[in-house]
Formats: C-alpha cells, sequence, structure tokens
C-alpha cells in the first residue's frame, strides 16, 4: 500500500455499523466528508454526530438494496459487528470499483491510520492492521513529547526565509535548520514564549 492524503471535502462516506467503532470511524470523516451510517441500531455517541444515518438490517437487505448504498460511495467502511456481513459489504465494494476499508473482516483496500494533527501538521501512523495499539502509542507519545510541535513549524518557516535572504546554500541552511530542531533550549522556550524561542534562534544560529 502506498500512503496518500486525499481530499474528502464533498464525497460521500458510507458506514455500516452504529456502534463504538462505527462511531469513531464517522468521527474522522465528520468534519469533512458527506457521512451517510448504516446500521439496525445506533448508539447514542452516533446519533450525536454531524452525520446522516439510514436505519437498515444487512443480514436481511439484498444485494441489489446495498448496491444502491454503496454504488455512489468515494469510500465505504465495514464496522458492524458480524465480520460476515463486513466481508460481503467488501464484495460489493469491489465490484463497483469503490474503495473499502474493513474495521473486522477481510481486510480492504483502505487502511484508516491513526492520526494526530495540529494547524500545521498531518501526522498518520499505520502498522497495516497489524497492531493498532502500535499506532495509538505512537500517535500518543508523538502528542505527550512533542506539544509546541505547531510553533516550531511556524518558527522553521521563518528561519528558511530568513536563511534565504541571506543567500545561503542548500547545504548551510539544512545544517541550520536541523540543528534548530535538535535545539531543547527553542523547543523549551516555544510553549511559553515563541519570540523568545525565536530570538534564541536568531542570535545563536543567524548570529543578529
Amino acid at each position: 500500500m502506498i500512503p496518500l492524503f486525499v481530499e474528502c471535502t464533498g464525497k460521500q462516506v458510507v458506514i455500516f455499523g452504529g456502534g463504538e467503532v462505527a462511531a469513531r470511524k464517522a468521527g474522522h470523516f465528520a468534519q469533512e466528508a458527506e457521512v451517510l451510517m448504516v446500521s439496525r441500531t445506533f448508539s447514542p455517541s452516533s446519533r450525536a454526530l454531524p452525520v446522516q444515518i439510514q436505519t437498515l438490517d444487512t443480514r436481511t437487505a439484498t444485494d441489489a438494496e446495498l448496491d444502491l448504498i454503496i454504488a455512489p460511495a468515494f469510500l465505504v467502511i465495514g464496522a458492524l459487528s458480524d465480520r460476515e456481513q463486513n466481508d460481503r459489504i467488501g464484495a460489493l465494494c469491489k465490484e463497483h470499483g469503490v474503495l473499502f476499508n474493513n474495521a473486522d473482516g477481510e481486510p480492504g483496500d483502505v487502511v484508516i491510520p491513526a492520526m494526530t494533527m495540529g494547524e500545521h501538521y498531518t501526522i498518520a501512523i499505520s502498522t497495516g492492521s497489524e497492531s493498532p495499539a502500535v499506532s495509538r502509542f505512537i500517535r500518543q507519545e508523538i502528542e505527550k513529547n512533542y506539544p509546541s510541535l505547531d510553533a516550531m513549524i511556524v518558527l522553521q518557516h521563518r528561519l528558511r526565509d530568513a536563511l534565504r535572504g541571506r543567500k545561503t546554500n542548500p547545504e548551510e541552511r539544512r545544517r541550520v535548520l536541523s540543528a534548530v530542531l535538535r535545539d531543547k533550549t527553542v523547543w523549551s522556550l516555544l510553549p511559553e514564549s515563541p519570540a523568545r524561542a525565536w530570538e534564541r534562534v536568531r542570535e545563536k544560529y543567524l548570529h543578529d
């Protein structure tokens, strides 16, 4: 598989399931895509999401009924507690050429990664469904150890512009940018005062 970031605005994501797993998947897409949840029952957390819901028991639904839901979708997610039904939905998606993620059953052609994001970054982690716990652990470690990642990205952008203004060569820019990323004092200053962090960079690395 090849990791990609995909624009989902205006695209329909269909999630079969109404439990907590389905709710987490729906929450992942609800801010960008048009999400439809399809299930026999829905948990309170599912009903609280800004998504459409459709009550349907897939066990009694015909393939033709499911096709009407699947065919217009950009992505379908099988998050039912019934693995057999998830696999059935995956097979129908394959017939229609619709992307499919399976929360429980035969792997689909899409993996939804653990994700952490800020204003200036998005980081996705996947173990190919082999260990979601490891993906979650890495995400939590990033969030715990780099709470000022957004501020560092802003600082690095400012530093790149300053270095270009001085007509430094690419190798020198890489060296300085890397050194700042490893500067523990800069990281410690960022949460309280990005201005003081910049002063540290300016004085030590730009020699102003």
